[in-house]
């Protein structure tokens, strides 16, 4: 898998995704900070300071690259309204797999800004960073999450027990299965 170190939004019929930004972390520590979400979420902090750090941190991190998560912004095209957030990184150890991960607010939930943007994800995946396999991870009884991976065409390849309790779910695409 290659970097990207000159990214682009990438721009779809309703979303705009872009690089997270400092001045996101408010409203982006509003929804995760919901208990309803967070109950889903792997950040250890969703306090604004916490979120601030994480974009922070990732500022200097190219798309596709080593170094971990990479975070994009949801922005409606109209308006401009956060809706929410996706990741992207690289997986340690297994060339050409990336791993994504995405949060919809719950005010936009249910209008399937989460498959469009997800949608988008997995093909600047595939198609810029020259990603082999794409994999999302969700708890299993986030049914929605479940819907979105399988919308954009991942599969559920393994079911298994997280470590601090419940079933988790791995969802994965491959470039030739597309």
């Amino acid at each position: 898998m290659r970097a990207d170190p000159e990214f682009k939004p990438l721009v779809t019929e309703r979303l705009v995704l872009r690089r997270s930004r400092r001045e996101d972390a408010e409203p982006i520590s509003a929804y995760r900070s919901d208990p309803n979400v967070n109950r889903y979420q792997g950040w250890d902090r969703t306090d604004p300071e916490g979120i601030r750090a994480e974009i922070v941190e990732m500022e200097s991190r190219a798309p596709g690259g080593a170094g971990g998560w990479v975070q994009f912004t949801v922005e409606e095209r109209d308006g401009g309204r956060l809706v929410g957030d996706v990741g992207i990184s690289a997986v340690d150890g297994e060339p050409g797999v990336a791993k994504i991960g995405y949060t919809i607010a719950p005010a936009f939930q249910g209008r399937g800004y989460a498959t469009e943007a997800v949608r988008a994800l997995v093909d600047y995946a595939f198609g810029t960073l020259g990603a082999e396999r794409v994999r999302a991870f969700a708890a299993a009884e986030n049914v929605p999450s479940l819907r979105v991976a399988e919308n954009v065409g991942l599969r559920l390849v393994e079911r298994y027990e997280h470590r601090h309790g419940g079933q988790v779910v791995r969802y994965e695409l491959a470039r030739d299965e597309r």
